[in-house]
């Protein structure tokens, strides 16, 4: 499945259990030897919430969150009656997330953004905001945005045209910085006008994706933040657009698609 771009091998554990996820997320998601993705989305029953999902990155770590992962989970209980509710609730380790039918998309309650640095976590001293912290590498400084979406987010806007961005280069340091004790994913943004952003980003334990969600949605909250979009905005990614609503009541909204690409079935030799 594909949300955006953002490619997820989806499996159902309910009546079964993975020996070793992080191995099978190495194995499998290598796009030369294995089926191709950027993460593995393991569907389990949870006795808090509807279901439970686990994520695992691409070179094997697990995650607490991810929002285009969510939202092709979702569609994947749907499309399989697995549940009628029209909002799911769905137990992840950042907490229990809602994603809704929305037309065609999926519509996803990500919950209130963490902004203190502590809890990110960023290893800053200082409770407040981290809003524009400098942070050199190589030979650039930048200016950073901390936000946490339930993974940790720093996000930089350029004055260089993104799509031009050497994102590997910069994104992998700023990545494995020891500023962040569980390593943070990288977003390079471009304001076009208040109602829409250009982003690319660098995932932690993936490498370059075609989008992130949660970093749609804490890029979209850096923006806020600093006065430069209003409260409703479109991040505009490599796979394709987001929509960002950080509303009244503090907690951020993100719609967008879910697409099945294939079903197959996996035997060990």
């Amino acid at each position: 499945m594909h949300g955006t771009g953002n490619d997820f091998i989806v499996v159902d554990c309910r009546a079964f259990e993975l020996p070793d996820p992080a191995a099978f997320s190495i194995r499998y998601c290598h796009r030369r030897f294995g089926i191709g993705a950027d993460q593995v989305l393991l569907l389990y029953s949870s006795k808090s919430a509807d279901f439970t999902m686990k994520i695992f990155n691409a070179d094997g770590s697990e995650v607490e969150m991810c929002g285009n992962g969510i939202r092709c989970f979702a569609k994947y209980i749907w499309d399989r009656n697995l549940s009628s509710k029209q909002v799911l609730n769905v137990e992840t380790l950042a907490g229990i997330i809602r994603p809704e039918r929305s037309g065609a998309d999926v519509r996803v309650d990500m919950g209130e953004p963490i902004l203190d640095p502590q809890n990110i976590p960023v290893n800053l001293q200082s409770q407040a905001k981290a809003v524009d912290y400098p942070l050199s590498i190589d030979d650039r400084e930048f200016n950073v945005t901390f936000v946490s979406m339930g993974n940790p987010h720093a996000v930089i806007f350029l004055d260089d045209d993104v799509s031009d961005f050497q994102v590997e280069r910069y994104g992998r340091k700023i990545e494995m910085h020891p500023l962040f004790p569980k390593r943070i994913n990288v977003e390079f943004v471009n304001v076009v006008n208040r109602h829409e952003l250009i982003m690319r980003v660098w995932e932690r334990g993936s490498g370059e994706t075609l989008a992130c969600g949660t970093g749609a949605c804490a890029t979209g909250v850096a923006s806020m933040l600093k006065g430069l979009i209003e409260r409703r905005v479109t991040v505009k990614l490599l796979g394709g657009n987001l929509s960002v609503d950080w509303a009244e009541n503090n907690h951020v909204y993100m719609t967008g698609p879910a697409v099945e690409v294939f079903e197959g079935i996996i035997r060990e030799a």
